[in-house]
Order: structure tokens, then C-alpha cells, then sequence
């Protein structure tokens, strides 16, 4: 059934324009297989009839995945535990010195300092960083010190540096510096001297005195043969 532009079907029609807008299609119907597309002139709510649907609609994009941010970091500047284990084997040794008198026979303290110090070490096996020398030839670079010496003179030598320190401010009548070798035994060379001291006439200290040489432990390698 063909429907004009003019009769009924037109007033209808007419109507219909009137309510939803101009047409966007043609304005003629045949049958059920052309229809007629109006635009709503405000957003069609949910239930319009005119919005086409179609199933090739496309769904929403999907959200970006979650990314977490790593620092890059420059490997060239880490250092593997075979470098730091080679570099904390430092050429640069401190020292607080005194009078061999001051150091091995009046200060009180002093042999059960290094004592501890050296069963904490045994106990955790870490090795000997620490040492003392009788009358050490390193001096002979320290004018400002040696002036200020009586002889013979011990030297506290250490790697730690820190521990020095605190030696400083615990035996106090003590000069510190610290100096460079190129090994060990260069570091802790020292000249050849016979120490001797004088026992006291009337101990009055609650606790006995220091026995002479308690201090060769501590003495580096090649000066244990040396009578002190």
C-alpha cells in the first residue's frame, strides 16, 4: 500500500514531523521495507524507538595495563663484592703514640683495652687490624710529634680509623696522625730498642700490677724476636 504526501497518511505524517523534527530519509513507506528516520531534537532517552541499534557497535577500549615505573641504574658504577672485599684492604694506617713508659706501664686501662679487643676479634674470627710498635720508624716523617716524645716511644697503629679516635679520647696524653705504605711490614717497621722499666716501691692499686712484656701479643710479626 502506496501512502502520498497528501491524504490522511500526509496529516499523519505532518503531525509526526511536527513532533520529532525534520525527516533524514525519504517520506514515503512501502510496506514494512523502508523506514523512515527522524532526528530527536534532544538526546533520545534510553527507551527511544528511533535509535538504531546494531551489533557491530564497538565496546569501550580497554583500560592500559598497570605499569610499574623500575630506575634504571648504571652498572658500571657498582662495585662487586670482590673489588669492595679488595679495597677495603686500605694502604692508610693511624696512630696514637706515647711515651713507652706512659703506654706499657702507667696506664691503667690500656692492656685490658687491647686485650678485649682482641678476644672480640678471635670470637667473631676477623683478623688482626690492629698492632703496637716499639719506637716505629714512621716517626722519623712526624718532626711536630717526635719533638714532643720522650723516648723510647709505642705506637697504637690501626686500619680503623674510627677505633683510633676513640683510642685518642681514652688514653688522652696520646698524639694522633696517620701516614701510607706500600704493605704491612713496611708499616709497622721499627728500630731495635731494649725498654726497661722500674718496679714501684709500694703498689697501693687494688689490682695487681701489669706483668713485664704483656704487650708481645700484640707486637707485629718480626718484632716478637726482639727483647723488649
Amino acid at each position: 500500500m502506496a501512502m502520498s504526501s497528501g491524504g490522511g497518511g500526509g496529516g499523519l505524517l505532518g503531525s509526526a514531523a511536527t513532533l520529532l523534527g525534520s525527516p533524514v530519509a525519504g517520506m514515503s513507506m512501502r510496506g514494512h521495507t523502508n523506514v523512515t528516520m527522524w532526528a530527536c531534537p534532544l538526546p533520545p532517552p534510553r527507551h527511544c524507538g528511533l535509535r538504531k541499534h546494531s551489533s557491530s557497535l564497538t565496546s569501550p577500549p580497554p583500560s592500559p595495563p598497570f605499569v610499574t615505573a623500575v630506575a634504571a641504574t648504571d652498572s658500571s658504577n657498582q662495585i662487586s663484592p670482590t673489588q669492595q672485599q679488595s679495597q677495603s684492604k686500605s694502604n692508610k694506617y693511624h696512630f696514637v703514640v706515647a711515651n713507652a713508659k706512659f703506654m706499657l706501664d702507667e696506664e691503667e686501662h690500656f692492656q685490658e683495652l687491647l686485650f678485649e679487643r682482641l678476644r672480640n676479634y678471635s670470637e667473631r674470627n676477623k683478623e688482626q687490624d690492629f698492632w703496637l710498635v716499639i719506637e716505629p720508624k714512621f716517626l722519623d716523617n712526624f718532626p711536630n710529634i717526635t719533638k714532643r716524645l720522650r723516648r723510647p716511644a709505642v705506637a697504637l697503629v690501626s686500619t680503623n680509623a674510627n677505633w683510633i679516635t676513640f683510642m685518642k679520647l681514652r688514653l688522652d696524653r696520646v698524639l694522633a696522625d696517620s701516614y701510607e705504605a706500600d704493605s704491612l711490614e713496611e708499616a709497622l717497621a721499627s728500630n731495635p730498642t731494649q725498654v726497661e722499666f722500674e718496679k714501684p716501691a709500694n703498689w697501693v692499686a687494688p689490682y695487681p700490677k701489669y706483668e713485664y712484656g704483656w704487650w708481645e701479643p700484640f707486637l707485629p710479626a718480626g718484632s716478637k724476636e726482639l727483647k723488649v
